[in-house]
Formats: C-alpha cells, sequence, structure tokens
C-alpha cells in the first residue's frame, strides 16, 4: 500500500510518500532485540509487537511525519538516517537531531497527552524505518512492569542526553559551541589523534548549533588554520583533543 498526503508549502515533494508493507523477512530483527525498549522483552512479544508493526520505505528528503500531526506510532530505524527539525515563528527549520540506524526515534509520545509529533521527521537518504503502534507497545508495558522499567531507563537516558544538549546550546559563544559539539563527538577518554565524521551535512550542523552557515564555515576555518583540526569533507583529525578540551575550560 502507498501512503501520500497533500504537499507542504516548504517543500516541493509531498509530505509522505512511503512504501508500506508488512515487514516480512527481517534479518536485522537482532538489533532491535539489543534495543533497550525491547531488550528485556520475551521473543513472543517481540514477534507479536512486530507483526503488528509495518515497514516504511523513505526516498530522499521525504517527510515521515510533521509537527502537531497526531501521534499513533513511534519508530525504529532499519537502514538510512532521518533528521528530526522544527519551524521557527519566521519558517526556518532548526535542526534537532539526527537518527542512524538501531536508534528508536518518537518514542516519547507512548505516553504523551494528546500524543501529537513534536516536529517533522525527514529522510536524509533513502531510509527504511519500522513503524511501531503506541497502542500495543503500551499495552506490553502495562501488563509487564520488567518492560516499563526498561522503557524508564531509557527515557532517563534520552533526558540526560537532552539536557547535556541544551548545555550546550545556552553557551553563547559559537566557536565554544562548536567545540564542544566536536569533543561530544571523540570516543569517551580519547586523547590521541583521532578522526571523527560529522553526522549531518555542514549547514544542518550549523543550523543544530543555532549558527548560521557562513558562521559555521568560518569557524571551522579558523580552528583549522590553528591546527586544532584538520577537514575533509564531512571527516575532521583531531590530532590533539586536549587543546580542544583547553578552548572549553
Amino acid at each position: 500500500m502507498v501512503m501520500t498526503q497533500a504537499a507542504d508549502s516548504h517543500y516541493a515533494k509531498p509530505l509522505l510518500v512511503a512504501v508500506n508493507e508488512a515487514l516480512g523477512d527481517y534479518d536485522d530483527l537482532e538489533a532491535l532485540c539489543e534495543h533497550t525498549m525491547f531488550r528485556a522483552m520475551a521473543p513472543d512479544d517481540v514477534a507479536d509487537l512486530v507483526g503488528q508493526s509495518r515497514r516504511l520505505v523513505l526516498g530522499h528528503h521525504q517527510l515521515l511525519y510533521r509537527q502537531d500531526m497526531p501521534a499513533h506510532h513511534f519508530f525504529f530505524v532499519i537502514s538510512g538516517q532521518l533528521r528530526l527539525y522544527r519551524l521557527d515563528s519566521s519558517g526556518i527549520d532548526r535542526t534537532l537531531d539526527s537518527i542512524a540506524p538501531g536508534d528508536c526515534f518518537a518514542e516519547v509520545m507512548i505516553y504523551a497527552e494528546p500524543a501529537r509529533y513534536a516536529c517533522y521527521a525527514e529522510a536524509l537518504k533513502s531510509s527504511e524505518v519500522l513503524m511501531i503502534p503506541i497502542k500495543a507497545y503500551r499495552d506490553l508495558l502495562d501488563r509487564n512492569p520488567e518492560y516499563a522499567r526498561a522503557a524508564l531507563s531509557h527515557y532517563a537516558s534520552r533526558a540526560v542526553s537532552r539536557f547535556h544538549d541544551l548545555e550546550i546550546m545556552t553557551v553563547q559563544n559559537a566557536r565554544e559551541r562548536l567545540v564542544r559539539y566536536l569533543i561530544d563527538l571523540l570516543p569517551e577518554g580519547c586523547d590521541r589523534e583521532t578522526e571523527v565524521e560529522l553526522p549531518l551535512p555542514k549547514r544542518l550542523v550549523a543550523s543544530r548549533l543555532a549558527m548560521q552557515p557562513e558562521t559555521f564555515s568560518r569557524i571551522l576555518a579558523d580552528l583549522k588554520a590553528s591546527g586544532l583540526i584538520r577537514v575533509d569533507r564531512c571527516r575532521l583529525f583531531i590530532p590533539e583533543p586536549s587543546k580542544l578540551l583547553d578552548i572549553c575550560q
């Protein structure tokens, strides 16, 4: 079945064009079972939930849902990459997060009243997601306290991550904001030359850090000129991570 909705004025493409079909053979079901929200579940319960879910295949830059739409599902990324963003009062989109394979998103809608998506979700490349019915998952949590505790653990981890993101965004200095973002991309405890990859195109990283693309490029060039980084498209080589850390001290 093909699902379509009217075009949004912000995009030339339809809001949602997706192949909506039963999951069928899913070789990476193990990845779903390893996620915190499903890890504690009995295999039969996972199979039942997957049986009620649908696989969506999204094209490049197609929208999965938009801000304030009623939320009846949350999603697990099978492949590809998605971007979450909101539109500000002037109609400019502000990137909130990028979602990679093995991640869930919109799961906070499970107990939201009323349940409405808080942002837009856009495929940055051809992507597949598992569309999981909120009611079916919530019924499992209501019947099994162990499942509910696992979900709460996931929400707590998300909250800590969001507080950390907020801490970065409250830094007034744009240069330090970008440096803190780059530090977060480093492996924990890294103290030697390291290569990291930006999870989003540069203009979208700039959007997430609430700065203009020109400002982002200028700061990146300044860090490069100072010998703190080397840049190869979306790959960054950081010769001495400690020097980046010193900027934030």
